[in-house]
């Protein structure tokens, strides 16, 4: 992966998009955000949501977006194209030009996500499932 100049804070990073993927970005950030009261910030270079620890991510690439949730195992029965990969119970969701997922859908993710950041608390402080 080619190694860039992580944005300032959120908005650089989407303003620094063009294309679908700004486009994408702007529509995934906006239900994320009408979803949940959490903390956005840019941490490994990506859009992160932060409650009781990582909730959820957005990452840009050159071919796709990426939705994350550190939580996502748990949700693949509201999006089943969410795949396991990754440390703790993550799961992503990979969007390229042309891909759709509706707000609501997004907002459902968001907010399962955050009831489970809430019980469960954060998962970079859990024991890693098997």
């Amino acid at each position: 992966m080619k190694k860039t100049v992580a944005a300032a804070n959120p908005d650089a990073y989407v303003a620094a998009l063009t294309g679908w993927r700004r486009t994408l970005v702007e529509a995934l950030r906006s239900a994320v955000r009408s979803a949940a009261r959490l903390d956005e910030v840019i941490k490994w270079g990506n859009l992160v949501y932060l409650g009781n620890g990582p909730v959820l991510m957005i990452r840009a690439e050159a071919g796709r977006v990426l939705l994350g949730f550190w939580w996502g195992q748990r949700l693949r029965e509201i999006e089943p194209r969410l795949r396991p990969g990754g440390k703790y119970e993550m799961a992503t969701l990979e969007l390229r030009s042309g891909d759709r997922i509706a707000p609501a859908t997004v907002r459902r993710l968001t907010s399962a996500a955050v009831e489970l950041d809430t019980e469960l608390g954060d998962p970079t402080k859990a024991a890693p499932r098997r």
